[in-house]
């Protein structure tokens, strides 16, 4: 990622070119908050300083709503404030938004220890983790979006039914049908090149009006802050000309949106620990087997990091290619788990994570699972070959009740992320299942208020 210089934005300041500078940090359910500051107290203030926000920011639900259960934040310990530190290599123009540039913030408490929520430090730890072991996480994340002809205000407004989408019929691979929105898939594209991505491709999906924008690999750290800057980028410039995109992990009946995660290790030094040509059978080296092995092992009881909504679990339906079976097999897209690629290619590619994932939280997993699996020596079972979703094996959890069951009482969870973490994470899924308990559904009225 190329990030824009200090000095680059002074001359920026000074020449009235850049007047706002928005610095945002990434909330439990991934989306940007933070502030926008005017370019010149940023300069004389912030970028010494930092700024500050309530700690609520990270113990709220969706609505923003306070609400009960989290340690770090509640209305006994005063709401109290912490520190949004800026870290200056994550600063870039957005020119969707203009005279803007934004720089992304690291959370520490007022005495500067990490907030260890935070799912910028929770990566940064496991990050640190992984070096320690004289090894870095190369990452790279695909997410698909469904996008329609209306506004996100018409959409709200009208209940979110009837929405006309850009594309009538499935436009996987189409470029006729990618060329019915190619405007608005161009002005993104562009203007995240201009933020220092590297765009790869767009192509078209299979749920109507639903495509794929993809961006090359890069570190895990760099890789999740892209993530949710282009996110977030999409969305506002969407809404700019008029349309309303979604990355909501089933939108509809039909296929959702995914976010497959390839991730792979190398040393410090730039080797490839993964790979080995020798092995004529999958090109891995002992290395590359026990990370896939630790996926396989730990995949279940941290499906809450990939899976974070009760929405998340609907994508989960055989045949659709989401995964429900917890296999690995060499470019087999039925499995959770598949291998593609060569030598310095060479990666695992996690099919769990749909568009509403939190990146860093899932990418901590993927990297703390794999560092597990080689600290262990674990063994690797045999590639799968055939269609996974017929196959009898260990199954992802099928509902957010079960995944939170499984993260909220597993010793691993709570050795590798701390006990803070575990009880945080189940929280905000307590909360989210509380709420939904307590809706009336469509589903509902229309099976009962009449005939019952």
């Amino acid at each position: 990622m190329k990030s824009m210089s200090i000095e680059a934005l002074k001359a920026g300041v000074a020449d009235g070119s850049i007047d706002t500078v928005v610095v945002a940090m990434t909330d439990m359910q991934g989306r940007l908050t933070g502030k926008r500051i005017h370019g010149q107290f940023f300069l004389d203030e912030v970028l010494k300083h930092g700024t500050e926000g309530c700690n609520y920011l990270l113990a709220v639900d969706v609505d923003m709503n306070t609400v009960e259960g989290y340690e770090m934040s509640s209305w006994e310990r005063g709401y109290s404030d912490f520190a949004l530190v800026p870290d200056m290599s994550t600063l870039r123009l957005i020119d969707w938004q203009p005279g803007a540039v934004l720089v992304l913030a690291d959370v520490q408490w007022l005495d500067h220890t990490d907030v260890v929520a935070s799912p910028r430090q929770i990566l940064r730890k496991q990050v640190k983790a992984l070096a320690d072991a004289g090894m870095e996480a190369m990452c790279g994340t695909e997410l698909e979006f469904v996008v329609f002809k209306d506004t996100y205000e018409e959409a709200w407004n009208k209940g979110y039914k009837n929405l006309i989408p850009v594309n009538q019929y499935n436009v996987d691979y189409s470029i006729l049908g990618g060329s019915r929105i190619e405007p608005l898939l161009r002005r993104i594209r562009l203007s995240m090149a201009k933020a220092g991505m590297t765009v790869e491709s767009v192509k078209g999906e299979c749920n109507f009006g639903q495509h794929e924008i993809a961006f090359k690999y890069s570190d895990a750290l760099s890789n999740c802050d892209n993530h949710v800057i282009y996110k977030n980028g999409a969305k506002e410039i969407a809404s700019q000309d008029g349309y309303a995109l979604t990355f909501m992990a089933k939108p509809n009946e039909k296929e959702g949106n995914s976010s497959h995660i390839h991730l792979s290790f190398r040393g410090l030094d730039g080797s490839m620990v993964m790979a080995d040509e020798n092995d004529k059978e999958q090109g891995m080296s002992d290395i590359g087997r026990q990370f896939v092995a630790g996926q396989i092992a730990h995949l279940k009881e941290m499906t809450l990091l990939f899976a974070p909504n009760i929405n998340s679990y609907k994508r989960f339906v055989p045949g659709s290619f989401a995964p429900t079976a917890i296999l690995w097999g060499r470019d087999n897209r039925t499995c959770a788990l598949r291998l593609v690629g060569h030598g310095a290619s060479l990666r695992l590619e996690n099919r769990t994570a749909g568009g509403d994932v939190n990146p860093y939280l899932a990418v901590s997993g993927i990297i703390a699972a794999g560092l597990d699996g080689i600290k262990k020596k674990m063994v690797l079972e045999p590639a799968f070959q055939g269609n996974a979703y017929a196959e009898d094996s260990a199954r992802l959890p099928s509902t957010m009740t079960e995944a939170l069951e499984l993260w909220e009482n597993s010793p691993w969870i709570k050795e590798v992320f701390g006990a803070e973490v575990q009880a945080h994470y189940a929280n905000m899924a307590k909360i989210e299942l509380s709420a939904y308990g307590k809706a009336i559904t469509d589903w509902e009225l229309f099976r009962n208020f009449e005939r019952f």
